[in-house]
């Protein structure tokens, strides 16, 4: 029987059928994070119940983590008691803990990946919606609640019903300073934040098997957005030479044989799929959103689109009265007040190199405050390295601690009222990034332009 890539993995990974008809899955790795593991330890607790398989579960702070250089637990004085509970814990637990200071410290979702904490073909939960990422590997990401990452902690397994499958097929290719995050953008923009609700995608085509393995994990961060749990891309040579580099990876015998497995982590060439779509990527111009979901996207040389549009008028009114935009005008020119590149959809060391090759020998507009946060500490000290971090800061850019910073701004990094951000980060709701700020989300190619120019601009007119 031809099977499809999500078919594989969860047949094996399948423990059983509950009564309510969902399935109980086995999860290979788990990583947790300071804003909702507190919570799910002290349940545990209270049931006097072990974790399961602490050997197989790490710890995290990202979320609530102050990004000042210096920083210390009570920089951000909201997030000390978290990191203090995350640190408790999990000693109690004998879980690793890549704490403030560790070397390998940073966010769950770009940390497991560059160290090997998760393989192709693996099931990786994580309670964040953004597990997806770890998809750019071949692997099955699975978001999770509070109630759920206690259920794994003490059972290693998590309850689901079963997705239907949905491939994505990317045909064409991709121009200079477009990247995987115009592509996530341009498939939201044409098919809206909840077509996936009920699949797992999967990305296929010539536009996904040329992305890097870093680029595939920014295309699979934002397949939540999409209104699907889980996205990927299956694994191949590029994988395999990315995780060959990785701390934790397998080594010697026990990798020849990961690597026979790998090879079969892929859908077969007649596997049926429940749905099919196939984007156009050829010509695509890099992408921004201008409204208050990530479905209000368009290209950096359109203009805004009309309510009757912009798919309903009600919901493009709220939009344009927040955002504080004119329908008909050109996006490109709209002036900034901020930047922002970081979060756990592009502060990877690639997006870094991105940015700084258009920042290289120039300034941020008079009056843009510009923010750059690595993604993880590994990823900081490579960027130094490579004297990233003095482009940045040449440039005008404050250069942070890793953590996930302005994403979702709970660790103290916010915008004002009616600021106007250019993000890299995934979610642009109202109020997301601080209470009436307005934010376009963006690649950090746009990002950085946008920076030096005071406007939103495109770097293929840099």
């Amino acid at each position: 029987m031809q099977m499809t890539m999500l078919d594989k993995i969860w047949n094996a990974h399948f423990v059983a059928r509950r009564l309510d008809g969902r399935e109980m899955i086995y999860v290979d790795r788990h990583i947790l994070h300071d804003l909702h593991a507190p919570h799910a330890f002290e349940k545990l607790d209270q049931a006097g119940r072990p974790v399961r398989r602490p050997d197989l579960t790490w710890s995290v702070l990202d979320h609530t983590v102050a990004t000042k250089p210096g920083r210390d637990e009570f920089t951000n004085p909201d997030g000390a008691s978290f990191q203090q509970a995350m640190r408790a814990g999990s000693r109690r637990n004998n879980i690793r803990l890549f704490d403030l200071h560790d070397p390998e410290q940073g966010i769950s979702h770009v940390v497991a990946p560059e160290l090997g904490l998760v393989l192709p073909g693996a099931t990786h939960a994580v309670p964040d919606s953004h597990a997806c990422t770890v998809g750019g590997l071949g692997a099955l990401g699975l978001g999770c609640g509070t109630s759920e990452l206690e259920h794994i902690l003490a059972t290693q397994t998590i309850a689901l019903k079963r997705p239907k499958s949905l491939r994505v097929t990317l045909q064409g290719g991709l121009q200079k300073y477009v990247s995987a995050k115009d592509v996530a953008l341009r498939i939201l923009a044409l098919h809206g934040t909840s077509f996936g609700r009920g699949f797992a995608i999967e990305y296929a085509g010539p536009v996904a098997r040329a992305l890097s393995v870093e680029a595939r994990m920014t295309l699979c961060n934002l397949t939540i957005e999409m209104g699907a749990r889980s996205g990927f891309i299956a694994p191949d040579d590029l994988t395999y030479e990315y995780l060959a580099a990785c701390a934790y990876a397998p080594r010697g015998a026990q990798w020849e044989a990961a690597l026979r497995q790998w090879s079969h982590v892929c859908s077969d060439p007649d596997a049926a799929f429940d749905c099919d779509l196939s984007v156009d990527c050829a010509g695509l111009a890099p992408q921004i959103t201008w409204g208050i979901d990530q479905g209000q996207t368009i290209g950096l040389d359109e203009a805004i689109p009309h309510p009757d549009a912009a798919g309903g008028r009600e919901k493009a009114e709220r939009a344009f009265a927040y955002m504080g935009l004119e329908p008909g005008r050109p996006i490109a020119g709209t002036k900034i007040d901020r930047v922002f590149i970081g979060s756990c959809t592009n502060a990877r060391l690639s997006d870094l190199r991105a940015a700084a090759e258009i920042l290289r020998g120039r300034k941020a507009a008079p009056g843009v405050i510009a923010l750059v946060v690595p993604g993880s500490s590994i990823v900081k000290r490579a960027a130094e390295r490579e004297g990233l971090d003095e482009i940045f800061k040449q440039a005008g850019f404050a250069w942070g601690e890793s953590g996930c910073s302005m994403c979702a701004g709970g660790n103290g990094d916010r915008g004002l009222p009616q600021e106007r951000i250019v993000s890299t980060t995934n979610r642009n709701f109202e109020g997301r990034q601080g209470k009436g700020v307005r934010t376009h989300l963006a690649g950090p190619e746009v990002a950085a332009a946008s920076a030096i120019a005071g406007c939103i601009a495109d770097p293929r007119h840099m």
